[in-house]
C-alpha cells in the first residue's frame, strides 16, 4: 500500500502551488475555479491537492515531511526553498536522528520538514 494523495487547505492556492513546484519539483496538473483548487503530481505518482480555505486550521504539531536521499539533497532542497523566497528560521542541521530543516508553505498554515535519515547500524 502507498499513499495516493493528500488534500491540504491553504489560504493562497496559487502561491502554495508555486512553492511546491519550485521547491519540491511538483508538476501542476490542473487548477479549478479561481485558484480554488490545484492538483499537483510529485514523485512516485503522489498527488497533492491544495484547496483554498480562508483560515486553515491544523493541530499545533501538524506537518508534512519530505525525506531526502542524502545530506547534500537536504542542502539542495534548502537552496530551492530559499530561492523561492521562503524565509527559513534555521539552515539545515542535525536534529534528533536526522539532518534537515523546517519551513512554512506561503500563507504560514503548513509546516514542512525536509530531512535525511542515515541508515541505522544494527
Amino acid at each position: 500500500m502507498h499513499l495516493n494523495h493528500l488534500d491540504l487547505s491553504v489560504p493562497d492556492v496559487a502561491a502554495a502551488a508555486s512553492f511546491f513546484e519550485s521547491a519540491f519539483d511538483f508538476t501542476l496538473l490542473q487548477t479549478k475555479g479561481r485558484d480554488g483548487m490545484a492538483i499537483l503530481r510529485g514523485s512516485a505518482g503522489f498527488t497533492l491537492v491544495l484547496t483554498r480555505a480562508a483560515e486553515p486550521c491544523y493541530p499545533k504539531t501538524f506537518h508534512i515531511g519530505f525525506l531526502q536521499d542524502s545530506e547534500q539533497a537536504v542542502h539542495n532542497a534548502y537552496a530551492r526553498v530559499t530561492a523561492a523566497g521562503v524565509a527559513v528560521a534555521n539552515p539545515p542541521a542535525l536534529m534528533r536522528d536526522s539532518f534537515g530543516f523546517y519551513c512554512r508553505v506561503p500563507g504560514g498554515s503548513i509546516l514542512v520538514e525536509v530531512s535525511y535519515r542515515p541508515p541505522t547500524q544494527d
